[in-house]
């Protein structure tokens, strides 16, 4: 029997239970007295738009399955368009434009659209890269400018005033393309299927307990996607959503105060950033119910800092996943601070928690190669480290034209449906938590032992100078010589005496005995989308060059 689904659908029913609720507020501008001044739109006024906007598009031959570049930051034509396209069934392909544009350009060729939905400046990529764009055949603009060619989003939104007869998609039918950034690796289209955007929203809810009046602040344009299927109001946060390291605190606080934010969802470097400036000026922001932190580790320091801005009630979750399979694992702020925090600071891993609703995890054993068919001889045993793999609804189970990374990424079942590798490396303990331990591509194999990063960076991390560390190796696999750099809090008058209380410290623990080498960086290189995650890689070709000179 075929099952169908769509996740408009989500946003048609709060539409009919709640019409006049809010469902998308946008930072407009400022009064003359420096008053942010709001635009809004009700459940029934997206819906009614979004019906619109899908005659449109089916009017100029974007239709179900067609693959569309959607080059669109967060707002009010965002939602409108986004939920038009899942109406019709069309396929957006969603790219980071954090990644860099030659990556971007890649990628969105890699994704064989058939058309553009873009900004004005989105258009101007597409006539300077034209060869890019050989494939497409419908142009859209968002904006103003007509001499883009093509159709406007205002031209789009003049047809047709009555109910859209929604695409009836089926569960395994493709909803959506979303890029990798490529920070462990090369960006690799996910192909997410209509059953995999139900699958997750129905664990976001049950999950997190998201209650019917719930307003959220998503600082990452992908999540805020959610919100309208999830019955949340949506309040686009006035940042550079590629930027969240820089975001402006005061203007994030100001959203939270302005509509009283019960949900907000930070990267670990916006938490950092907020919670800093809230800590150190006294703030406290009462009406948030929970704050979701997740793109990369976020460590126990980062939670506590910025717990000191929550009432007592309210938790911080650290949920676990991957553009491939989100969220699957997950654990809350009172059991890292009263529990698992010690043992994070003495090189056990990050614990990450408990595997969330009917997610399966299973960890096994450390492998490069592809993995033809799960087995029982692949499983590692208890508190010993391996490869995380996952088992949901709404794990995706391929890869858009993409073999070699299937076979890599993803392990059949013998019900027909995939575990995928997260790639991820970490062990279960006596309660069922997993304890991560870093990237597998990122571990360091040296003659004695095999080097995990999350915990042999804790214990450097454990300095009170030390921002951050991170651990990459020199050498060939089996022979690798491990290498630490540290990143410090502020600047050091005394080089040299800061390495040696550093080695001191790194002899003083048998997992970091054997490490000889530590190299001061000023700043890490790090991922725009998170400004978080580590590129590892680009310090080993700086490791490799230092111990030559040295």
């Amino acid at each position: 029997m075929t099952t169908y689904t769509n996740i408009a659908s989500s946003l048609k029913k709060t539409a009919r239970s709640a019409p006049f609720k809010r469902a998308v507020v946008y930072p407009a501008g400022r009064d003359k007295h420096g008053h942010v001044l709001y635009s809004q739109l009700t459940f029934r006024q997206l819906d009614q738009l979004s019906d619109r906007m899908a005659f449109g598009l089916e009017s100029i031959g974007i239709v179900r399955g067609t693959r569309t570049i959607l080059m669109v930051p967060p707002g009010m034509a965002f939602f409108i368009i986004v939920f038009a396209m899942f109406k019709t069934g069309a396929v957006p392909v969603v790219v980071d434009p954090g990644m860099g544009i030659d990556r971007m350009l890649q990628c969105l060729h890699q994704g064989r659209p058939k058309a553009f939905i873009g900004i004005e400046k989105a258009h101007v990529l597409r006539m300077l890269k034209p060869g890019y764009f050989k494939q497409v055949r419908h142009w859209v603009t968002v904006g103003r400018r007509r001499f883009w060619g093509g159709h406007t989003f205002k031209q789009l939104l003049t047809g047709e005033q009555k109910p859209f007869a929604q695409a009836q998609t089926t569960r395994d039918e493709t909803a959506a393309i979303v890029f990798t950034t490529g920070s462990t690796g090369p960006a690799k289209g996910v192909v997410y299927t209509h059953g995999n955007f139900d699958a997750q929203i129905k664990q976001i809810q049950a999950h997190f307990n998201i209650g019917p009046d719930e307003i959220d602040l998503p600082t990452f344009p992908l999540f805020a996607l959610f919100d309208p299927a999830l019955g949340m109001t949506a309040v686009i946060p006035d940042m550079d959503p590629t930027q969240p390291a820089k975001a402006d605190p005061k203007k994030i606080i100001e959203a939270i105060e302005n509509h009283g934010v019960t949900n907000m969802f930070a990267s670990p470097a916006l938490l950092n950033r907020v919670g800093k400036y809230g800590k150190e000026h006294g703030i406290k922001l009462p009406c948030l119910r929970r704050v979701v932190s997740a793109g990369a580790p976020v460590s126990p320091a980062n939670i506590e800092q910025f717990s000191a801005l929550l009432s007592e009630e309210t938790q911080i979750h650290t949920p676990y996943g991957a553009t491939e399979a989100v969220p699957v694992i997950s654990i809350a702020s009172r059991e890292i601070l009263s529990e698992t925090r010690q043992l994070t600071e003495k090189g056990f891993g990050l614990c990450i928690g408990r595997p969330i609703e009917n997610t399966r995890v299973q960890l096994i054993k450390i492998t490069d190669d592809p993995i033809t068919h799960i087995r029982e001889s692949l499983m590692v045993s208890r508190k010993q480290v391996g490869e995380i793999t996952v088992k949901a609804d709404l794990v995706t189970e391929h890869y858009f034209n993409n073999r070699e990374s299937d076979l890599l990424a993803k392990i059949p079942d013998s019900d027909g449906r995939v575990w995928h590798r997260m790639g991820d490396l970490g062990w279960m303990d006596s309660k069922g938590r997993i304890w991560f331990c870093g990237r597998k591509s990122h571990r360091v194999v040296t003659e004695k032992q095999t080097l995990f990063t999350i915990p042999v960076e804790a214990i450097f991390n454990n300095h009170k100078k030390v921002y951050r560390s991170a651990l990459t190796g020199v050498g060939p696999m089996n022979r690798q010589i491990p290498v630490v750099f540290v990143e410090p809090c502020s600047h050091i008058d005394n080089e040299p005496r800061f390495i040696e209380e550093l080695l001191a410290l790194a002899g003083a623990t048998p997992l970091t005995a054997d490490i000889n080498h530590i190299f001061i960086e000023k700043n890490f290189p790090v991922d725009i989308r998170h400004n978080s995650k580590i590129f590892r890689e680009k310090l080993a070709v700086k490791a490799k060059k230092l111990l030559q000179n040295s």
